[in-house]
């Protein structure tokens, strides 16, 4: 297993100034960071080799958004949507990155009024066809990522993603699990981890209020029992969000600080990931 930590808990972007951060998660046992792709123009080559010399190997995250939604009934905006995930996964390319997560299938936090129609599911599976291609030509694996019904309403459960992931039909594309979506939209744990079968490309682990993992409400038994019994292997990485970017503050509905430190949230979550994998292995 391999343990990373997402960096929008400390910016929106990964520049020299996050180093020290970086080099903090690689002293406390961290085997990798997951990058904010979000600004395509920042030099990404020299950002992996600064991590290659801190021995941190990167995954990514990105999102899509009304301009450039891979859905919208508007051609144009669906090909703007390709083409900036296709530059995300240059970027990506260049870092040295893995894997590129996230909901990139569709706009986030648009809403039509009611579930996906035929048409927009054709419209996406087709966009991610073409991403997925340029994803096999640059070597980065796309994990997509379901969010619950208050965020989206395109792919809300882990059976939508692993559907989707099929129909695109791309050995570059799978899916990541979620436990703070899953909390939310499903139904039997185990299950939706078992969903994604070999599209399951990477694991998200967060707390039901975004905070430390292992100190709320998430069903921790199960879905560890679930990730160690269907033989998963790949990263866990923890996604937690504070006050340190007022815009993401907003977007994830985040009002009160429920840590000490970010760094502490970090090495604890940690702990409890490692602690929790380790029991079961014994």
């Amino acid at each position: 297993m391999k343990y990373g930590m997402n960096l929008l808990l400390w910016s929106g972007e990964v520049t020299d100034e996050l180093l020290p951060v970086c080099e903090q998660l690689k002293t406390a046992g961290f085997d990798g960071v997951e990058l904010p792709m979000f600004n395509l123009d920042l030099d990404y080559a020299s950002l992996g080799k600064r991590l290659d010399d801190l021995g941190l190997a990167r995954t990514a995250v990105t999102i899509r958004n009304e301009p450039d939604n891979p859905i919208s009934p508007d051609k144009s905006v669906r090909d703007l949507g390709v083409q900036l995930t296709k530059q995300t996964l240059d970027c990506c390319a260049a870092a040295g990155v893995e894997t590129l997560v996230g909901p990139y299938h569709s706009a986030i936090g648009i809403f039509s009024g009611a579930g996906p129609t035929a048409d927009e599911w054709k419209w996406g599976v087709e966009s991610m066809q073409q991403v997925a291609e340029h994803a096999a030509k640059v070597g980065v694996r796309l994990g997509v990522e379901a969010l619950n019904r208050f965020e989206c309403y395109f792919l809300n459960t882990h059976a939508d993603s692993t559907r989707f992931a099929r129909e695109v039909n791309n050995d570059s594309c799978g899916i990541m699990y979620d436990t703070f979506h899953c909390n939310i939209e499903e139904k039997n744990v185990t299950e939706a981890v078992k969903a994604g079968g070999d599209k399951l490309f990477h694991i998200h682990i967060s707390e039901n209020d975004r905070s430390t993992p292992g100190t709320g409400a998430i069903r921790w038994d199960e879905n560890f029992d679930a990730i160690v019994e269907v033989g998963y292997d790949g990263w866990l990485v923890i996604e937690a969000f504070g006050l340190s970017l007022p815009e993401i503050a907003a977007a994830t509905k985040i009002w009160r600080r429920m840590y000490s430190s970010e760094m502490d949230l970090a090495t604890n979550g940690l702990k409890f990931m490692r602690g929790e994998i380790e029991k079961r292995k014994a």
